[in-house]
């Protein structure tokens, strides 16, 4: 139930999100894949230029902290949802423009921290 929750809550059109991406437009271009006109929007983490649609909003402070040490509040599910959501619909400047590769691994290097940090507690 926790990752069905997480996963409708996720995928809200959070408006600040998609303004947050517009931000990294540069120029507009050619699409190398599809040969198509597009917008290219810069990475902030490796500086290449890419469609729009190759472009995440990632959350520079996590939606869930790598310590996931939750305060205040009641725990549903393992989060405490009133700390949670304001993280996760955050403002624009919690947000960093990258690349689908670029966001792929910050979010791998996160969860093994994660692991890493829960593991150290018990």
């Amino acid at each position: 139930m926790r990752s069905f929750a997480m996963s409708a809550i996720r995928r809200a059109q959070w408006p600040v999100k998609y303004a947050a991406i517009s931000t990294a437009y540069i120029a507009d271009g050619v699409n190398l894949a599809t040969g198509k006109p597009c917008k290219l929007h810069r990475c902030t983490s490796c500086k290449k230029t890419y469609p729009k649609g190759m472009m995440r909003a990632d959350h520079i402070n996590p939606v869930i902290p790598i310590d996931n040490n939750w305060k205040d509040g009641e725990n549903w599910l393992g989060y405490n949802w009133n700390q949670l959501l304001p993280r996760l619909w955050c403002e624009a400047d919690n947000y960093q423009i990258i690349c689908k590769d670029c966001h792929k691994e910050k979010s791998k290097d996160e969860n093994t921290a994660r692991r890493k940090a829960k593991v150290s507690t018990h």
